[in-house]
């Protein structure tokens, strides 16, 4: 296993980091322990969380996967062995009305009830990395590349680090980091960080893949400068970079077959794109699913790849990505297939 700094901390964390969402959904809670466990034994010491896992989100399994970590702390008595992260929810009337009414705001009130559920579920007393899921403002994210001005009203930068650095002098979070988040957000979380002394964020967790590369557009050179690396989740497009879903392809029990409306990585353009850079894989003797991690692992501007699965064969395929060197070729083929299918899934 590969170690990075996360951030300026001083804590070195694996270069793949175990996702963690299915838990309580697709995967039983016996199954999630083997992952744990395996991934643990394999080096990666890095667990990514949320309250509002699992997906897709609804009342019944809001905190599943957390309870099942703390489940599995409590059993292994062994929370000094990895770094943990959880997220608190963003709003979103409509579709996680079930969290705080769909209204949840990074404020002190929201902030500390959020934490300290999550603690509690997560049988800790302190999370590693804490992060906001998505923003409260108004702005592009989850599947959206253009941003359209909308008047909206929203928690101060300041007033959310005020709020984040309680807990952390309470020391129930260690640092903080942002997820889903833009340019412009992520400057100001640092501006206003520095300008008033309170915690910088050391990470941004934001989709990249083969697929979406849109984080090299303004962000990666963020990550670069600022000591903020990137934590890439979806690094597979749900799955679909394996190229088990071409050709209208339905595989049971997987994501897609199971969510439909999952639709981000199916587009024509993603599918389309999908199509060469399985291809390519195949022409190098290479497992698709692989060569797509393989790309992400090597980027410089980025702290840990988030892997998910939802048996034993993907995961330690997926680990094993870390070890795969591609050829020049191979790097060559993938950004003809870049610039002629850019970034096809927001």
């Amino acid at each position: 296993m590969k170690y990075r700094e996360l951030g300026n901390t001083a804590i070195d964390v694996s270069a793949l980091c175990l996702g963690t969402m299915t838990w309580g959904e697709q995967n039983t809670e016996s199954e999630a322990f083997e992952q744990l466990d395996y991934a643990l034994d394999a080096g990666i010491n890095f667990i990514d969380t949320a309250e509002l896992y699992s997906i897709p989100p609804n009342s019944e399994t809001y905190g599943s996967t957390e309870t099942i970590i703390g489940n599995w702390i409590k059993q292994r008595n062994n929370r000094d062995q990895f770094i943990l992260t959880s997220k608190i929810a963003g709003p979103g009337e409509g579709w996680v009305d079930h969290i705080r009414d769909g209204k949840s705001k990074f404020n002190q009130h929201h902030i500390t009830t959020a934490l300290n559920n999550s603690l509690k579920r997560l049988n800790t007393d302190y999370i590693d990395l804490y992060q906001l899921h998505w923003p409260e403002r108004k702005t592009n994210f989850f599947g959206k590349l253009g941003y359209v001005a909308e008047a909206d009203s929203f928690t101060s930068i300041r007033e959310t680090l005020e709020a984040l650095n309680e807990q952390v002098i309470a020391g129930k979070i260690r640092h903080i980091g942002l997820s889903n988040e833009t340019p412009w957000g992520v400057m100001s979380f640092i501006n206003t960080a520095v300008e008033l002394n309170l915690p910088k964020i050391v990470s941004v967790q934001n989709p990249y893949s083969l697929l979406n590369r849109s984080y090299e557009i303004g962000l990666a050179e963020i990550s670069y400068r600022e000591g903020c690396g990137l934590l890439a989740y979806s690094p597979l497009g749900f799955g679909t970079l394996s190229g088990k879903y071409l050709n209208q392809a339905q595989p049971a029990d997987a994501r897609i077959t199971l969510w439909p409306d999952y639709s981000r990585y199916t587009n024509q353009q993603a599918v389309a794109a999908t199509e060469k850079y399985v291809a390519l894989a195949r022409e190098h003797d290479l497992d698709p699913a692989q060569m797509a991690l393989a790309y992400v692992n090597t980027r410089p501007f980025l702290t840990s790849n988030i892997i998910g699965a939802t048996n034993m064969t993907q995961l330690k395929s997926n680990i094993d990505s870390l070890n795969l060197q591609l050829a020049d070729e191979v790097l060559e083929g993938i950004e003809k297939i870049h610039t002629e299918h850019p970034n096809p899934s927001p």
